[in-house]
């Protein structure tokens, strides 16, 4: 197997994974609307699912992992230089912060949980115990796996593109295509940035999850062209 079609192996393998584990989450927990619930009933919501929904949380944290390999490889297939190798780290640097925003629901929340549950804690422990959680929830939710992964996952897509636009392994509009979702996820992880922090910028809101199916597809279009 040739590093182009290592690259296209991973990059269907990445969205495909992603969007199969987002949608069994959103069937068993509600995902993602039950993020902008009060914290007591995500924590309920999340107790009751049990030690099955850890462990999906801990599979859909892999898609962050997967898109690592996928982001290497294409960067080999394109060739390190020029801006490839920046991209390269930016693209690394967007599955590690998924990775790390995802996994407070594989060890954080499982223990905040059982906590909130406790029926000897009085009202000002459960209270602090439920402050822990929004305060985590937020950045590491928000400000880790949301903004940065947005962030870099965008300037990735961008980087990308222009480096398929000036190369001959993939045809140019992918390039382009890349660019313009990859510009449209950067202005996205601005949704709870500064006068937005509090309730968010609804516009981005509603553009991120149409942006990233759009995304999924950029993907795949990739990963069939180089593996075919």
């Amino acid at each position: 197997m040739n590093v182009e079609v290592a690259a296209g192996a991973f990059l269907i393998a990445a969205p495909l994974w992603f969007n199969v584990t987002f949608a069994l989450l959103g069937k068993r927990f509600d995902y993602p609307d039950i993020l902008r619930k009060p914290s007591a009933e995500i924590l309920d919501r999340f107790r009751a699912g049990g030690s099955s929904l850890i462990l999906l949380w801990w599979v859909f944290m892999l898609s962050g992992l997967l898109l690592i390999p996928a982001v290497v490889l294409l960067g080999q297939a394109l060739g390190f230089t020029g801006i490839v190798p920046l991209a390269v780290t930016i693209g690394v640097l967007a599955g590690l912060v998924q990775m790390l925003g995802l996994l407070r629901w594989v060890y954080l929340v499982p223990s905040l949980a059982r906590t909130d549950a406790d029926p000897v804690l009085e009202g000002g422990r459960q209270e602090a115990n439920l402050a822990i959680f929004r305060a985590m929830h937020q950045f590491l939710g928000v400000g880790v796996g949301e903004h940065l992964g947005y962030l870099f996952t965008g300037i990735w897509s961008v980087l990308i593109g222009v480096a398929i636009i000036g190369g001959e392994l993939l045809p140019s509009w992918m390039g382009w295509a890349g660019t313009v979702v990859g510009a449209g996820l950067i202005i996205g992880s601005a949704e709870f940035l500064g006068p937005n922090e509090e309730h968010g910028w609804s516009l981005a809101g509603a553009a991120i999850p149409i942006l990233y199916v759009a995304w999924s597809v950029w993907l795949l279009a990739m990963g069939i062209a180089l593996v075919l």
